[in-house]
């Protein structure tokens, strides 16, 4: 007797939902994950989580407690909630949680294998960190760096005096500036091509990092094993490889030009070009390309990211501000006798407080890059398998009232503490465990001497026709800015002190 088509199929679903019934037993058995949030079938929660995710991790958080697990692809993905189990997991136990899941299109494809920031905890991403931590934090690095940064923000000044609608742009030009300045020794325009060109390559590849449907092969990486015609994702992931390839190379070639005339400037790609001839640093040449892209691209979004928080943070939440600018005058004149510079920072510690609290309040990266697990753990019941993926839910811990005081309110007080000049304490923008950002003093040095030298200088409100909602603001786009806000020189001496200062910066070539 002839069997239907039909009825072979519906044979087929019922080995499927037995297979898969099967499966969630043994896994349950084995296995105890926190309270799973609902999804669909196959796609498990990606077509619930919306992009960006922070305020919506802050309604899961209070709907499911401390801990989470979403699914993606058929792959637990566990949301922490708070800084004590991101301290215990991430922290204390980074031995085990510091690798990253397999992702053929943003790593494989897009990145050519070599972008650090998605690399697994293997020695080729220990070879990576080591180089650019042995540059970035050496002895001579504060030396190097500080004189760049304070040309920079007299530029800053100079830029929100004279376009402070724009104030946006005047923050992305002093980031990607001193980081240019950092790695390659040169300075970047107010409309610097090269700024605009890494914003763009920022902006796409963070949608594809934290937007699970707009990267299907990430999510299933099973689909890279298609055959090349059939990945319609790889032509435009391949575009992005070769445009950022070119862009970094581009720059590489132009200060290999400098430093063969000897006019290049003390700087990381001069340190890197130095180690390697001496064999203390082997990297193939997508490699090196890349060790510059991820500074590039986390020094130009980071500073600029939290400064433009700060601004909002005057705007909304003006009784800090009474505070820093007192303390400030104290140190620089109440007469805008001179600008504040990384020389004070003893003298002002209540300054360190204020980064800190900059990074804490609003975190403009919603939700970590997630940490995977390399083996089997317990944790407080639960009992999380190898592969699992985690990360910090950066929205609901900064709302967390457990981890904070008042935790909708801009108080830097909360951080005038012990750890005072700990940058990485109390926070978690740079990052945790073995993943922390290299370059997090370079990044913390702009945030203070920025905002700083705004709140010495320039008075900051709210346009009442334009209330800022700082809750569901999109801090990082750069095309236009996120918020309006006013922004005004305190007095005529404080032009006169920025128009003074700023000569030096305004002289000095790109």
């Amino acid at each position: 007797m002839a069997v239907s088509g039909a009825t072979i199929i519906a044979g087929l679903l019922v080995l499927l939902v037995a297979h898969q019934f099967l499966s969630n037993w043994q896994f349950n058995r084995k296995y105890k994950l926190p309270p799973v949030v609902p999804g669909w079938p196959l796609l498990g929660n990606a077509l619930s989580m919306p992009f960006p995710a922070g305020m919506w991790g802050v309604e899961m958080a209070k709907k499911y407690g401390e801990m989470y697990t979403c699914y993606f692809g058929g792959k637990p993905y566990v949301f922490l909630n708070s800084s004590r189990v991101v301290n215990v997991l991430m922290e204390k136990r980074a031995a085990i949680y510091s690798s990253r899941p397999e992702r053929p299109m943003t790593q494989g494809i897009m990145s050519g294998g070599a972008r650090m920031l998605l690399m697994p905890h293997t020695n080729r991403w220990r070879n990576q960190r080591k180089i650019m931590h042995s540059i970035l934090n050496g002895r001579s690095a504060e030396t190097i760096f500080v004189p760049y940064q304070e040309l920079e923000v007299k530029q800053l000044l100079y830029d929100l005096l004279k376009d402070p609608e724009n104030f946006h742009v005047c923050n992305q030009r002093f980031s990607n500036s001193v980081i240019t300045r950092v790695v390659f020794g040169r300075r970047s325009g107010l409309h610097d091509k090269q700024l605009k060109d890494i914003l763009d390559l920022v902006e796409i590849l963070g949608q594809y990092l934290f937007h699970p449907l707009k990267n299907l092969p990430d999510v299933f990486p099973w689909l890279h094993s298609l055959p090349k015609p059939l990945q319609w994702w790889r032509r435009g992931a391949e575009e992005y490889f070769n445009k950022a390839r070119d862009l970094y190379k581009a720059e590489f070639d132009a200060f290999e030009k400098k430093l063969k005339s000897g006019t290049a400037r003390p700087c990381f790609a001069a340190e890197l070009v130095a180690g390697a001839e001496k064999k203390e640093f082997i990297l193939d040449e997508t490699e090196k390309l890349f060790v510059f892209s991820t500074l590039l691209e986390a020094g130009s979004d980071t500073s600029r990211n939290a400064i433009t928080q700060s601004i909002a943070a005057m705007a909304t939440n003006p009784g800090w501000v009474k505070k820093a600018r007192r303390l400030l005058d104290e140190v620089c004149g109440e007469n805008a006798e001179r600008l504040p510079s990384l020389a004070d920072r003893k003298r002002l510690p209540y300054m360190n407080a204020v980064v800190k609290e900059v990074l804490r309040w609003r975190p403009f990266i919603q939700t970590g890059v997630p940490h995977m697990l390399e083996k089997d753990d317990e944790y407080e019941g639960y009992r999380f398998p190898a592969g699992t993926q985690f990360a910090w839910n950066a929205y609901a811990i900064a709302l967390n009232e457990n981890d904070y005081k008042d935790p909708v309110a801009f108080n830097p007080d909360r951080f005038m503490d012990a750890d005072l000049n700990s940058p990485l304490k109390g926070h978690w923008s740079f990052g945790t465990g073995r993943r922390v950002c290299v370059g997090y003093n370079v990044g913390a040095n702009n945030i203070w001497l920025a905002v700083a030298c705004l709140l010495y200088c320039f008075d900051v409100t709210e346009d009442p026709d334009h209330p800022i909602d700082t809750f569901n603001t999109v801090w990082d786009v750069h095309k236009d800015a996120p918020f309006k806000a006013r922004i005004k020189p305190r007095s005529q001496a404080h032009v006169d002190l920025i128009l003074n200062a700023s000569k030096e910066a305004l002289a000095s070539d790109y």
